[in-house]
């Protein structure tokens, strides 16, 4: 079958390569893959994620073509979003049937792609917080993938939220988000906040940790600066109070919280923040886009 895989010396290291058929567990569905999603992450970090050969993609939505083997999860022919580490970016894909959620038919395969990844690393991270009921939440990197979906759920939970952005002009649409306030470049608060979510890391997560309140905290959830980020914590506690900064991973299986999302989707209560879509066969003007900053939310593609 035809993926995409990790090849160093290809263009952004991605290439197209015939792969052996999935191999399921018994745990695990094979889909037929409709549409998948590109995250920054993977290709920005890929010489960590991946070997040579194996196939990108944590994200992908299709249509079951063979059920678990062990009876879990849904039948042949049920429509399934998916999260997983590998193997999103292909024909078919293999996947533990506790990283599935069921699509509603009100939802289109290509939304239901943009949401696992992106999705429940936002929600988990909103939880991560803990109760927002009016409290003040500084989400960096607000106008990707994760920060768009961040910025949804954090306005849900009643936080005043508010969006960080490098332009003004990614910046576009966040107050439709939920988004009480909209700061960008080097620009930070001018109160305290209870909570950062931070994407980009380097000198934004720097300024970010600055701003937070005395008990607060700040989860480093991406490096799409691709800085390292220096903190003088002797200056910190020359301020006094307790501040906390967390490296935060999403933990699974995924596909409860991924269904949550997908339920929202499908009731008008989240938005996809599709910024950009097409073929597989257009995936380095994807990546070329997403590493321009040029995407607003997601880009996914099409399998066909």
């Amino acid at each position: 079958m035809r993926a995409l895989v990790y090849d160093p010396a290809a263009e952004f290291g991605v290439r197209f390569d015939e792969v052996d058929e999935p191999r399921p567990e018994s745990s695990q569905a094979v889909i037929d893959v409709q549409a998948a999603a590109v995250n920054f992450g993977e290709l920005a970090f890929t010489a960590r994620q991946l070997r040579p050969g194996q196939v990108f993609g944590k994200d992908a939505a299709g249509v079951v073509a063979r059920a678990a083997a062990d009876g879990s999860g849904p039948a042949v022919g049920t429509r399934v979003t998916s999260f997983a580490g590998t193997g999103g970016w292909a024909e078919r894909r293999a996947v533990d049937t506790a990283d599935l959620a069921v699509i509603p038919d009100a939802v289109d395969p290509a939304a239901a792609a943009a949401v696992p990844a992106a999705g429940v690393t936002a929600l988990q991270a909103v939880r991560r917080l803990g109760p927002l009921l009016g409290r003040r939440v500084l989400i960096t990197g607000a106008s990707g993938g994760v920060g768009r979906y961040a910025v949804q759920l954090a306005a849900r939970a009643g936080a005043h939220v508010i969006a960080s952005v490098g332009r003004p002009e990614r910046g576009a649409g966040l107050r439709e988000l939920g988004a009480a306030e909209v700061v960008s470049g080097s620009t930070v608060p001018d109160e305290p906040v209870f909570g950062v979510l931070d994407n980009v890391g380097g000198a934004v997560l720097t300024e970010a940790f600055a701003t937070l309140e005395d008990g607060g905290l700040a989860l480093s959830i991406g490096k799409a600066a691709r800085e390292d980020t220096v903190i003088d914590f002797e200056q910190m506690r020359m301020r006094g109070g307790i501040r906390r900064l967390e490296p935060f991973t999403v933990s699974g299986p995924f596909g409860r919280d991924t269904g949550y999302l997908i339920e929202l989707l499908s009731t008008g209560s989240l938005d996809p923040q599709l910024g950009w879509q097409g073929s597989w066969q257009r995936v380095h003007d994807a990546v070329d886009l997403l590493f321009s900053r040029q995407v607003q939310g997601k880009a996914v593609l099409t399998i066909d």
